[in-house]
Order: C-alpha cells, then sequence, then structure tokens
C-alpha cells in the first residue's frame, strides 16, 4: 500500500497507478534534498559518512563533496547559489559558482552557533535557519562539542548588511522550516520528540513581518510517527512533512489529509524534476521518488 487516506482532498495530490521508486541507496543517514533544475540534478548530505552525493537521470549517483563538514540542510538563494547548513564547522555557508565556500554565519553575540540543521531563502535574499544541538551531541553527525548559545534557535540572516538576529528562542529542537507559498507564513518543526518520549512534535505556523516573527501558533502534530523534520510546501499551500512512516500531507487548514507510506523512516524532502511535480524523498538509507498531482514551491 502506497497511500493512506484520512480525507478526500487527498485525492487531489496523490496519483493513482504509481510506484514509489529508490533511485539510490547506501547511505548511513539522508537528509536535505535539493533540485538543481538547470543541471537536471539532485544534490543532498549523507550526514554520517560526511559526504554530498548527486543524482543525475539516467546517468546515476556520485560523490559531490567529501569530505563536506557533516553538511545537513540545503537550499538555493535567488541567484541559483547553494546554501548549507554544516554541523561540523557549525555554520552556514554558501557555494559561490566557482566552488568557493562563503561563511554566512557561525556565532550570534561572540559565540559559536549550536549546529544549523535547515536553512531557506526568502525573495528578500535573506537567509533563515534553524539551530538545535544534534550536531555537538555527539560524534556520529558532527563533533561532540560544548553548547554555546543559551537555546536552540531560529535566526535570520540580513541580505544587505549580513547581521544575524535571533528570531525565535522558545523551541526545544527547532528543525525544518519553510514558507508559504506568498512568503508571509514561515512554518517551522520542533522536533524534541526524536530524544524525549514525552517532548514535542509539532509543526508551527509564524506570521512574517519584515525581519520579524509573530504568532507562532501550533500549525499541526505529528502523531505516533515519529517527529517532524523537513518540510515543504506545494503551490496551493498545503504542507508535506517527513514524519517515521512517510510522508504527511496537510491541508493549508491543518487537516491531514493523508500519507505517502515509505519503508524507511523519512528525514526530508523536495520537490524537483522539469514540473516540479516529483517529489524525493530523503528517508534514512535512500532516496526515494514519487510523481504528484501538484507542483512544489
Amino acid at each position: 500500500m502506497l497511500y493512506e487516506v484520512l480525507d478526500p482532498r487527498f485525492s487531489e495530490v496523490a496519483l493513482i497507478n504509481i510506484s514509489l521508486e529508490r533511485i539510490h541507496t547506501g547511505c548511513r543517514w539522508a537528509e536535505g534534498p535539493v533540485w538543481f533544475g538547470e543541471g537536471n540534478y539532485l544534490l543532498w548530505s549523507d550526514i554520517p559518512n560526511d559526504r554530498m552525493l548527486r543524482w543525475i537521470p539516467d546517468v546515476g549517483t556520485h560523490v559531490f563533496r567529501a569530505p563536506a563538514n557533516y553538511t545537513n540542510g540545503h537550499t538555493r538563494d535567488g541567484q541559483g547559489r547553494l546554501v548549507s547548513c554544516e554541523h561540523g564547522t557549525r555554520r552556514v555557508t554558501r557555494t559561490e559558482p566557482d566552488g568557493t565556500i562563503t561563511v554566512l554565519a557561525d556565532s550570534f553575540e561572540g559565540k559559536r552557533l549550536n549546529s544549523p540543521n535547515d536553512v531557506v531563502v526568502r525573495r528578500d535574499g535573506s537567509v533563515w535557519f534553524t539551530d538545535p544541538n544534534y550536531g555537538i551531541r555527539d560524534d556520529y553527525e558532527g563533533h561532540k562539542g560544548a553548547q554555546e548559545q543559551p537555546c536552540q534557535g531560529v535566526y535570520r540572516i540580513d541580505p544587505a548588511s549580513g547581521a544575524v538576529t535571533r528570531v525565535a528562542d522558545d523551541f526545544g529542537q527547532p528543525n525544518g522550516l519553510a514558507f508559504s507559498p506568498d512568503h508571509s507564513v514561515l512554518y517551522i518543526a520542533d522536533s524534541v520528540g526524536s530524544h524525549d518520549p514525552t517532548g514535542r512534535r509539532h509543526i508551527r505556523a509564524f506570521r512574517v513581518e519584515g525581519d520579524k516573527l509573530s504568532g507562532g501558533e501550533v500549525f499541526a502534530d505529528i502523531k505516533n510517527a515519529g517527529v517532524p523534520d523537513g518540510i515543504r510546501l506545494d503551490t496551493d499551500g498545503r504542507l508535506w512533512s517527513s514524519a517515521a512512516d512517510g510522508i504527511h500531507v496537510f491541508h493549508p487548514d491543518g487537516t491531514l489529509l493523508g500519507k505517502i507510506l515509505v519503508p524507511e523512516v523519512v528525514a526530508n524532502l523536495c520537490f524537483g524534476g522539469p514540473k516540479k511535480n516529483r517529489l524525493f524523498i530523503a528517508a534514512t538509507t535512500s532516496i526515494y521518488a514519487l510523481y504528484t498531482r501538484v507542483r512544489g514551491c
């Protein structure tokens, strides 16, 4: 069974008579998929193996960068450049067209960041990222180290000055984040439940007002199925969240419409392909792909 249908509106996103394709396996913990349309390839992190991989349709997979500073989440900015979160160096970086690395953020108020996890870029060029402490808890997905920040926060990098500001400090473990189609709302996952059975495992919605966030109401919970990690939205405003049993698809009103069932724990996802209607899923050891009826943002 590929789908678990919980609401009739799930038919608006799910194609019938298709299968889940595994396009690569052999990772230890696949994360941070990002699609490059002009190059027709998918890029992602294999965190514990300290490498980034690239898959090209009809060609296959090869190592893109290794070592890779235990990179986790990735996105692209308005100029198409790769923006990455690095656990190993506790920083956010940008890869320039010539391959050189520019450091966008590695500290806040004179203290090192924890371990930047996931990142998105707003239309105004500002970079927003989450900073849980997963990468400094042990040596498996980074380097064990002391936490210097007083919290696990969410940050914004100003596009003009490069200044870093903390925009939220009331998360247990801020994780995946994604903007609504019009960039007026920022959704942020809190995945405390990954290491604490009683911890939060929900997604919050914030209104974006310039360089600040307001609101923060709980939009959706991942119930009895792990925690929310990476999240994405389609062009109609539905939110697609990773979970232990696959992908959970939520209507803009917060209703869980249904699930795409995946045989491995899902960490992250992205839309890609020529029409941006192909869902790429980073799930523990593998990358899966599935065509949908919708297009991703």
